[in-house]
């Protein structure tokens, strides 16, 4: 029996597609033909039925293509210009994109606080919620204009950021695109005796050290935060995969139920309180 095939039958899926994977590496423009490809398959998923909140990281750098940025920004006040610039772009290109499929987009931009306030985030969640019963695709990102905690890795690349609105919303399966083909023993790159994890089915200690730095010059996110992401989808009731991006007609073959990427089992715990994982002295109420 094919042990993924409990997929097939995910009916709300939350996709995080990071900057790596929507821009060109040489230029750091944005790559039309993947994020064509996406909408595409996204669509269809629509088309299928399904429920779909995609969680796009894109702004800053694309905003930083824009004002001829050479470097990757590393003062807060230019991040913040870079993303203002950028998310305005971004969501242009996706609403033309979708467009072509008679799909409507939507934009949420959120903060850390969005999710500490309960009245924050149970507006969140209502509005995720009436935005999916009229099959709009959500477009999520992190509101960098005026918040720093994300600027300074609190989100680390929208992974944790893309755990919580799964678990806000109750999705069935997380999707965290990325530039490697999932969690191994060691960093691939460096090790050749690195061993692929097929099925993560509890979150150990020894897995989570696993975890390395963003090796990027375009995304923030490493294997670390993707670890904790995983702790908050899992812990939540919510099924993960970490697969490479290179190819987004993978989301078809996870789908379908094929063995593709690292799948952490959810095990939902009724201790779970997403305060306990985003909760930080500067907000505390």
């Amino acid at each position: 029996m094919n042990k993924r095939e409990f997929l097939k039958d995910k009916k709300r899926i939350v996709i995080k597609i990071g900057s790596s994977t929507i821009t060109h590496p040489t230029t750091g423009s944005l790559n039309l033909m993947k994020m064509e490809q996406l909408v595409r398959v996204l669509t269809d998923l629509r088309n299928q039925g399904k429920e779909v909140v995609l969680v796009s990281s894109g702004a800053i750098a694309v905003g930083r293509k824009t004002l001829g940025l050479i470097e990757k920004p590393t003062q807060t006040k230019t991040k913040q210009a870079c993303a203002a610039v950028g998310q305005a772009n971004l969501m242009m290109v996706y609403q033309k994109l979708f467009g072509e499929y008679n799909q409507v987009p939507a934009q949420i931009l959120m903060t850390k606080y969005t999710m500490i306030n309960d009245i924050s985030r149970t507006n969140a969640r209502n509005t995720f919620e009436e935005l999916l019963h009229y099959g709009v695709i959500p477009i999520v990102n992190e509101n960098d204009t005026v918040s720093t905690d994300e600027l300074e890795l609190e989100f680390g690349d929208n992974d944790t950021l893309s755990a919580i609105v799964a678990s806000v919303i109750d999705a069935d399966l997380l999707i965290l695109m990325s530039d490697i083909e999932g969690l191994y023993t060691d960093d691939p790159h460096k090790n050749p005796d690195a061993k692929f994890i097929d099925v993560v089915e509890e979150l150990t200690e020894e897995l989570c050290s696993m975890g390395k730095g963003s090796s990027s010059s375009v995304g923030t996110g490493g294997m670390a935060t993707k670890l904790s992401a995983a702790k908050i989808a899992t812990n939540s009731g919510t099924d993960m995969l970490i697969v490479n991006g290179e190819n987004v007609y993978i989301i078809n073959d996870i789908m379908e139920g094929k063995s593709v990427g690292t799948l952490f089992k959810q095990h939902k715990s009724e201790q779970f309180n997403i305060l306990d994982y985003i909760a930080t002295k500067q907000y505390s109420l």
